[in-house]
C-alpha cells in the first residue's frame, strides 16, 4: 500500500479597500477549506484591508501595479496548487459553494469552473443597469466567438494547475475576466459554468466598477482577441459590411436623376471604387493573418508533442 498524495487547494482573494468585508471572506473560506492556504492580494488599499486580512490568518501579498488584471497576473505567478479558487473580497459570494466548484477541477474533468451568478441575481443584489450590461456583453462575445457563455464577468472561479501555468494574461483592469475566458478558449481549455448564490454587498461597502469605462474596456479586449485569434472572422465581417455599403450606393446611384448624376458622377464612382478596394484589402488581410495564425498553432502543437 502506498500513500496517495492529497490534492492541494489555495484560495486567492483580490482586495482593494475591502476593510468592511475582507475578514468575513477569509474566515468563511477558512471554515469551508481548513487545509487550504488563504492568500489575499492587496492592491494598494488605503484602508486597513491588508492588516485585517493578516490578522484573520491570511497570507498577504502586495501588488503595486493598480488594476485587477495586475492582481490576477500576480496570483498566477505566485500560487502553485492543484486547484486555485479565485473569489472577490466584497463578500457577495458564498464560501459554501466552493466545494461544488472545486470538485470538477480536482476530478480533472475541466480546467476552469466559473460561478454563474445570474440565476440567483435579483434587482437587490445586482442593479438593473449592471444586469443589462452583463447580458449585452455576454451576447456580444458569444456572437463574436461562437460560444454559449452565461456569466463571463463572474469573480468566483476555480482554476486547474494547467490553466494557471498555460493561460497568458495581459490586460490590467476588470477586463481581465473576459480575457482569461477567451484566452482559455484559444488554448483549448475546458470551461464549465455552475450556478452559485449571489448576495448584495454589505452596507457601507462600495463597488469599484465603472459601468461605462469597464464595459468599453471589456468590449475592446474582446475585439482585440478576436483580431489576434480569429482574424478572418473579424476582417471578413468588415469586408462584408463595406461590400454591403457599395451595393447600397450602387442602388441609390441607379435611382438618382440624370441632372444630379452628372454633377456627382466622379465623386460617387471614386467613393464606390475606394470602398470596393477597402473591402478586398480587408478580406485579403484576414486571409493572410489567418494563415499565419494557423502556422503558429501547428508549430505550437508540434512543440507540445515533443516536449
Amino acid at each position: 500500500m502506498t500513500d496517495q498524495k492529497q490534492p492541494t487547494i489555495a484560495v486567492a482573494i483580490p482586495c482593494y479597500n475591502e476593510a468592511i468585508t475582507i475578514e468575513q471572506v477569509v474566515n468563511d473560506f477558512h471554515s469551508q477549506l481548513p487545509d487550504a492556504a488563504i492568500h489575499v492580494f492587496d492592491n494598494n488599499s488605503t484602508d486597513d484591508s491588508a492588516q485585517i486580512a493578516q490578522n484573520a490568518g491570511a497570507i498577504v501579498h502586495r501588488v503595486r501595479k493598480q488594476g485587477k488584471g495586475h492582481v490576477l497576473q500576480a496570483i498566477f505567478d505566485t500560487i502553485e496548487a492543484d486547484a486555485v479558487v479565485l473569489v472577490d473580497g466584497d463578500d457577495t459570494y458564498s464560501a459554501e459553494d466552493v466545494h461544488r466548484l472545486v470538485k470538477p477541477v480536482l476530478d480533472e474533468d475541466v480546467d476552469m469552473v466559473v460561478g454563474n451568478r445570474l440565476p440567483s441575481a435579483s434587482d437587490e443584489t445586482m442593479r438593473k443597469h449592471r444586469h443589462l450590461g452583463n447580458k449585452l456583453i455576454v451576447i456580444s462575445i458569444n456572437l463574436m466567438f461562437g460560444t454559449k457563455y452565461q456569466d463571463i464577468l463572474s469573480g468566483y472561479r476555480v482554476f486547474s494547475r494547467r490553466f494557471v501555468k498555460t493561460v497568458p494574461l495581459l490586460t490590467p483592469g476588470f477586463e481581465t475576466e473576459t480575457e482569461m475566458t477567451l484566452q482559455a478558449l484559444e488554448e483549448g481549455m475546458i470551461i464549465e459554468e455552475l450556478p452559485i448564490s449571489y448576495r448584495s454587498r454589505p452596507a457601507d461597502s462600495h463597488s469599484k466598477l465603472n459601468a461605462v469605462r469597464d464595459g468599453y474596456r471589456i468590449m475592446m479586449t474582446a475585439a482585440i482577441l478576436l483580431r489576434d485569434h480569429y482574424p478572418l472572422r473579424l476582417f471578413g465581417v468588415v469586408s462584408f459590411v463595406l461590400l454591403l455599403v457599395v451595393l447600397i450606393l450602387l442602388g441609390l446611384l441607379s435611382l438618382t436623376t440624370q441632372d444630379i448624376l452628372q454633377l456627382n458622377t466622379l465623386s460617387l464612382i471614386a467613393g464606390i471604387a475606394l470602398l470596393m478596394l477597402l473591402s478586398v484589402l480587408a478580406f485579403g488581410l484576414g486571409l493572410i493573418l489567418n494563415a499565419v495564425n494557423t502556422r503558429f498553432r501547428q508549430l505550437k502543437q508540434f512543440l507540445q508533442r515533443n516536449r
